[in-house]
Parts: structure tokens; C-alpha cells; sequence
């Protein structure tokens, strides 16, 4: 079981506000990368999964007020597997983030886990791009986004070629009886650069019946999909 220990990360209330107001804004990102590795077959998403698109182009902001929360005995990469890394600083010097503008963002149901959601983002563009950091989330109207699992940061960035497909786990309750569970319809997905900069923001339908409680997580954005329903 995780802790409950969480560590909040003080940024300016005119900030947030910033943040969760943007849609899509393109731009250029450079980052030391990896190659995802395939989707593993641990976990499979059910048919049932809706995308996400930015609206409009919007100044960029700094980062949302976030959470992070400690899992113990967790680390991202336990399948074993080693994405390629780039050769040098010089070959990856020019890596822009993936953002609603070059991005299409989804959210599915999973078998397994129980209580899990899985975010998947699939670069649609012509080059490369990055999947920075984890997610912000936010589950309808809320003001705060939602805690990010510290212990899911994986070694190396994940540079996705066109076409291919970056994961984030979604852990929607803690243990029965420590919380409120409260139902959820809609998802804002903000994407951010490497500086950990909102891009844009993707607006999703969740699946019917999701519940979220103060418990929940989000990962970082990981290589395949065992990795990102491991915790």
C-alpha cells in the first residue's frame, strides 16, 4: 500500500489559474530522449476510450499547483526492458514537446488494475516528440490537479517518432473506507514541455461511473503500458 505522505509544490495561485485555462501552443522543446519500447500485453485497454484535441492556441503559463505522492517499493522499468537512447546531446538536441497540436490524447478502461484508467498519447505529427514529465490532470470543474506518483519517474524521457505512443497510469481510489469516492464525467489532460510548462490541454469524456477519491495518482508518462499500470 502506498503512503499517505504527500509533498506540495508551491506555485503562485495567478499561475494556476493560467494553466488550467490553456489550450494548444505549439513549440519547441530540446531534451536528451528515448525510443518507447512496444505496448506490453499485461494490460489491455478496453474498446471503450474517447480523444482529446485542443481548442485554440494559448500563451504559455507555468505549472499548475501539484501533489506528489510517494509509493514504497515502487519503481518504473520493473518489466526489465531498456529503451534505446539517443547516441549524443547532438543527435537529440532538438526534441519539442508533444502537445494537443502534434498529439491526440485518449483515456480507456483497463481489466486490470482495478480502479485504474489508462492515458495513452500517440504523436500525430510528422517528427518527433517528447511526452515531458507526467500529465496534469484535472476530473471535471477542479481547481487542483491531481496528485502525481513520484516514485513513477522513469530514467529517461520518452521521445515518441509519428505514430507511435506514450502511457500514463490513472489510480482513481485508495483503500476502501478512507475516503469519499466522487463521480467524475469529464477530464482535462494538460500536456507540458521539459521545463514542466503547460502546452495545451486535451478535454476527454471519462468512462461511465468513475469515481476519484484524495487517494488517487497519475503517473508519468512511460514507454509501455505494463509500466504504466504497475503501481
Amino acid at each position: 500500500m502506498r503512503t499517505n505522505r504527500i509533498r506540495t509544490t508551491a506555485i503562485a495561485a495567478t499561475a494556476l489559474a493560467a494553466a488550467l485555462s490553456l489550450t494548444a501552443c505549439g513549440g519547441d522543446d530540446k531534451a536528451m530522449g528515448t525510443k518507447p519500447a512496444g505496448a506490453a500485453e499485461t494490460a489491455t485497454p478496453a474498446a471503450t476510450s474517447t480523444d482529446g484535441k485542443a481548442q485554440q492556441d494559448a500563451p504559455e503559463a507555468g505549472a499548475p499547483e501539484t501533489q506528489t505522492v510517494p509509493a514504497e517499493g515502487k519503481h518504473a522499468g520493473g518489466n526489465g526492458k531498456k529503451p534505446e537512447t539517443a547516441p549524443n546531446a547532438e543527435a537529440a538536441a532538438s526534441i519539442p514537446a508533444c502537445t494537443p497540436k502534434n498529439s491526440t490524447v485518449k483515456v480507456s478502461e483497463v481489466s486490470r488494475p482495478i480502479n485504474h484508467l489508462l492515458l495513452t498519447v500517440t504523436n500525430t505529427g510528422s517528427k518527433d516528440c517528447a511526452a515531458y514529465h507526467a500529465p496534469f490532470l484535472r476530473f471535471d470543474n477542479a481547481q487542483a490537479v491531481y496528485p502525481i506518483l513520484d516514485d513513477s519517474k522513469p530514467q529517461s524521457v520518452v521521445v515518441l517518432s509519428p505514430g507511435e505512443e506514450a502511457y500514463a497510469g490513472i489510480g482513481l481510489l485508495g483503500e476502501p473506507g478512507e475516503d469519499e469516492p466522487v463521480k467524475s464525467e469529464g477530464l482535462g489532460v494538460i500536456m507540458v514541455d521539459k521545463n514542466n510548462k503547460s502546452k495545451g490541454e486535451a478535454t476527454l469524456k471519462l468512462p461511465a461511473e468513475t469515481y476519484t477519491d484524495s487517494r488517487g495518482f497519475v503517473t508519468y508518462w512511460q514507454s509501455d503500458v505494463e509500466n504504466a499500470l504497475m503501481f
